[in-house]
C-alpha cells in the first residue's frame, strides 16, 4: 500500500444548537494539532442560526477517526452539560 504525503482526510461538521456560542468556547482551548491530525473549531451566527462548525484532517483514516471521536465527545458533553444547567 502506498502513502501519498500530499493527501490529507478531512471531515467537517456543523451543528445548529442554541448554545452554539458557550460550546465554542468550551472546547475552543482544545483546538490545537495533535500530532497525526490537526482541527479548526469556530463559531457562525447565520441571521440568528448559531452552529459550531469542526473542521478535521489528518494524515490517515485511523488518525481522522481517533481526532473525531475525541471531538464529538467534547461537544456531546459540551452540548448535555448547557441542557443539565437549563433544566436546573
Amino acid at each position: 500500500m502506498s502513502s501519498d504525503s500530499n493527501y490529507r482526510n478531512k471531515a467537517v461538521f456543523r451543528f445548529e444548537t442554541p448554545y452554539a456560542k458557550t460550546i465554542w468556547q468550551a472546547v475552543l482551548p482544545e483546538d490545537e494539532d495533535m500530532g497525526r491530525s490537526s482541527s479548526k473549531v469556530s463559531f457562525c451566527d447565520d441571521g440568528g442560526v448559531q452552529s459550531v462548525i469542526l473542521t478535521v484532517e489528518a494524515d490517515d483514516i485511523s488518525a481522522l477517526r481517533a481526532a473525531l471521536n475525541t471531538w464529538l465527545r467534547l461537544i456531546q458533553i459540551s452540548e448535555e452539560m448547557q441542557e443539565a444547567i437549563r433544566d436546573e
